[in-house]
Parts: C-alpha cells; structure tokens; sequence
C-alpha cells in the first residue's frame, strides 16, 4: 500500500508541535518560546547526537536525532506563524541544494574521486556565498560555531586564496612562536588581557595545525578530555584505595600508573 500524504510520521510530529503553539489549547512553556530561546536547545540536541554516535549507542542516536528534528520543526512552526516560511519549504530547500551541488549524480557533470566531490562542493558553496552578496571568503562562517571549530573554519577560508604554509613544519613554527609570547608575557608584568590575547593565539595556532594535520580540532579535543576523565576517575578510586590525598607527587605516580595499563 503506498503511503500518503497523511499517512507520514512526519506529519503526525507537525500536528503535535501544532497543537502545542496553539493560542488556546497548546503548552503556555511551548506558546512563550521564540527563535531566539530556542536556538540554545539546537545546539544542545546537536551535541547530544554527536555524543551518542561517539558511543556508538544506536537505541540513543535514535532518540537524539528524534530531539534534533523536533528542534527543526519547532523553528519551522515559530516561521509559519510568522509568515516566514513553513516545513515543507525547509525541505524543499535543502532538496534543491543536494540537487545542485550533486551534478555528478543528479545531472552529467563527472566526478571520480571523494577528494574531487569536496574541491566541487566547496566550489559550489562559493558561488552560492557569492550569489548572496558575500565579499569576503570568510562570509558565512557562523559565529555561533564552538570557537574551536570556528578558529578551524575560518583557517580553511583563508588557505582557499592560499594564505597558508606549504606544509605542518611552518604551523609547528608558528605554534612554537605563539607559546613563546604567551611565556614571556607571563615573564612580563602578566596584564591579564594580554595573556588572555597570547593565549588564544596559541588556540588559534593549534587549531590551524589540526587542519594541516587533517584534524578535526573539535573531535581530537573532546577525545582527549573523555580521556582524560577516564584516567582521572581510575586515579580517584586508586587514591581513595591507597589513601592518597593531595599529595601531587604521589598522585602523579598512580597517573603514570593508571597510563601504562592502558598501553
């Protein structure tokens, strides 16, 4: 039996979402929200996949991309009331944008290579970003980016006109360099606001090494403090068995400790 229209799942999560911004009958919670106080929840739900997928838990990633979509309709609802736009013109935007910047499958333009695909979408992005009065190649990179990512992005952008070093030797250098102001600002009378300016170029640095490296910044980090917190915890129990209090030479040993099992 094919599915209509009405039969959709899709439609049924429209018509609650519906039901809850109703003026009479719905939620007072949902009724108050605005673009604005709920952008926060986006993001959260975002994040929330991502962390479900780093698990590899399959029965949380369902639910998750169920919390995201809900986001998505959520916003489309506050549009349609507006008179902004509704659901289906969200996904009809985003099909014309697959379309088009897939004419090696939706059309005759040939693509052999996943690394050919990205030079080609990155190049379709362009012409869109130009399309839209963007000037600078730096246009369109969200501020609301995690500024990890963001400092990433914006690196990317640059190396596009080539403001970039040949290859990770130089952004060793220049991470190297960066360490050294922030060491000898500390040396220094240590004004808060300039070791605050030296330490977020020693970020940036490193975050324009990640993409030298092909790196994504955002994923090593969170890696690497899931790590860190797995090591911490088991330091905790080992401390707490042993008797070990705040004693940072003692406790460095049990960490070493804890690292050598896990190699």
């Amino acid at each position: 039996m094919t599915e209509t229209t009405r039969d959709r799942p899709i439609d049924k999560l429209l018509q609650i979402m519906a039901r809850l911004r109703d003026a009479e009958h719905g939620c007072p919670w949902d009724r108050e929200q605005n673009f604005t106080t709920i952008a926060p929840y986006t993001i959260e739900e975002a994040y929330e996949v991502a962390d479900a997928i780093e698990r590899g838990d399959m029965a949380a990633l369902k639910d998750e991309l169920g919390d995201l979509l809900f986001q998505v309709v959520f916003h489309a609802r506050m549009a349609e009331e507006a008179g902004h736009f509704a659901f289906d013109d969200v996904t009809d935007a985003i099909s014309d944008k697959m379309i088009r910047r897939h004419p090696h499958v939706f059309g005759g333009a040939e693509i052999r290579s996943a690394a050919a695909q990205t030079e080609a979408w990155e190049a379709h992005k362009a012409a869109e970003r130009a399309a839209s009065g963007n000037k600078s190649v730096l246009d369109g990179v969200a501020l609301a980016y995690p500024a990890l990512l963001r400092a990433a992005k914006i690196g990317k952008r640059a190396a596009r006109i080539g403001f970039d070093w040949p290859d990770a030797g130089g952004v060793f250098d220049k991470l190297a360099e960066e360490i050294g102001e922030l060491k000898a600002e500390l040396d220094a009378d240590a004004d808060p606001e300039r070791v605050e300016d030296e330490m977020g170029d020693v970020l940036y640095a490193a975050a324009l090494l990640a993409n030298k490296l092909g790196v994504e910044p955002e994923t090593a980090l969170r890696r690497a403090t899931s790590k860190f917190e797995r090591r911490f915890r088991k330091l905790e129990a080992l401390a707490a068995e042993r008797g070990i209090g705040h004693d940072i030479e003692a406790l460095e040993a049990v960490w070493q400790e804890v690292k050598a099992a896990e190699r």
